[in-house]
């Protein structure tokens, strides 16, 4: 198997829309929740979100070409090529037959939800007839950001979109780096984004009681681990990965931020929206992606972190904090929970925690979970599942297991390695 690298990163999220930017932010412990501006949310139960601030498409796309993408690929579209800029690369320069062996597999949960919603206001709103935009439904299939990135930089590599609820970008990044590892491909765009703060996206999470309700307080609202918690704030945005055979980075003189080691993928087949007590399929992701690394929970235990999914729901905070607890039995564990400060991206969350744990590794920092009360922990969190609260902390770090699971049961964990 081919070894693989990080050589490119981009984002556009809650925190800034920009690499620099949102890890600053990061690092500050600094919160992207606030009342919710893209509708009228007057009427919801939940009154809030983590929305993208001060992006505008047309600041860097072509106006013909804006009003073919909904604004999840437009995240998709400048998050990436914030990336391709900074892996030092020039897909126009290229010749074709190089660009055969660079691929794009993105991930997304909703995809054009809010295409979707717009024409179906329009038709009902109408006398009947049947006007619809003709980019209605390119606009709103989940494969198109794969498409369309592919189209717009020339790449004829392996092409799909991934979609595993809010584990879809993890995914995404998992099945990239194994194309490159069986040798499908040289260099991968991967990633994901979401553009979900629509109404039958927040009435719709809220109707299922996964919303957290702290309208009185935005910004504290998402408390992972803490007694209170009432449910995860949602959030928006794009994460984009350049991931690149290592001996072709290493050949072209590449930054590398980090190594994809293994990437573990599971089930748990256990309910529609909920996860299992016990945290089965977490258990069982996460020790696929350290078999696959060939890595052990002592190494990671000493050496590294969880950047935990740690969503801010009562029962899915426990139920991953027990499933780590099992897989490092004997050990203690650090832990962190970063949607404390984003929000949850859905489908891109496994990619812009990715980021974060790329740039922890680089910067030897793991940022902290805001907003909970060290005084006010849930007593079912297990003993040795060491939690990092408040403030970021200095660490000497060599690796960062990131953790995203979906409604359905999907579980995605990928493991990065720094580069020594």
């Amino acid at each position: 198997m081919k070894r693989v690298a990080v050589t490119g990163l981009g984002a556009i999220t809650p925190l800034g829309n920009s690499v620099a930017e949102f890890w600053d932010n990061i690092v500050a412990g600094k919160s992207g929740a606030a009342p919710i501006t893209h509708f009228d949310a007057a009427k919801f139960k939940t009154r809030f979100a983590c929305e993208v601030k001060g992006f505008k498409g047309e600041d860097f796309i072509e106006k013909k070409e804006l009003r073919k993408y909904d604004l999840y690929t437009q995240y998709a579209i400048v998050a990436t090529e914030e990336a391709i800029k900074d892996a030092g690369l020039d897909f126009a320069a290229m010749s074709q037959e190089a660009r055969y062996d660079v691929g794009v597999i993105w991930g997304t949960g909703n995809g054009g939800i809010g295409t979707f919603e717009e024409q179906l206001q329009e038709f009902h709103a109408g006398d009947g007839t049947p006007r619809f935009n003709p980019f209605f439904i390119p606009k709103m299939i989940v494969d198109i950001a794969a498409g369309v990135l592919s189209i717009r930089f020339g790449l004829h590599g392996p092409n799909y979109a991934t979609v595993s609820a809010c584990a879809s970008s993890n995914s995404a990044i998992i099945a990239a780096a194994d194309t490159i590892r069986m040798g499908k491909a040289t260099i991968m765009v991967t990633g994901g984004s979401e553009a979900a703060i629509t109404p039958s996206s927040i009435g719709g999470f809220g109707a299922s009681q996964a919303l957290s309700k702290s309208n009185d307080n935005p910004e504290g609202a998402s408390r992972p681990f803490d007694k209170s918690r009432d449910g995860f704030v949602a959030g928006e945005g794009a994460g984009a990965l350049i991931l690149e055979e290592w001996e072709h980075a290493v050949a072209r003189g590449a930054k590398i931020y980090a190594e994809i080691i293994g990437g573990g993928m599971a089930a748990d087949a256990y309910h529609l929206t909920g996860t299992p007590a016990d945290g089965l399929g977490a258990k069982l992701g996460m020790a696929r992606a350290l078999k696959e690394a060939g890595v052990t929970p002592a190494e990671i235990a000493a050496e590294g972190y969880v950047n935990a999914h740690a969503t801010s729901t009562p029962l899915g905070d426990i139920g991953e904090l027990t499933g780590i607890s099992t897989l490092f039995e004997g050990y203690n564990v650090t832990v962190t929970a970063t949607k404390s400060m984003t929000g949850h991206l859905l489908g891109a969350a496994g990619a812009v925690e990715s980021i974060i744990s790329i740039l922890s590794l680089r910067d030897g920092i793991i940022p902290g979970t805001i907003n909970t009360n060290p005084e006010n922990l849930d007593e079912r969190i297990p003993e040795n599942t060491k939690l990092v609260i408040g403030k970021s902390q200095k660490a000497q770090l060599n690796y960062v297991l990131n953790n995203t699971f979906g409604f359905g049961g999907h579980t995605a964990s990928s493991l990065f390695k720094k580069v020594l």
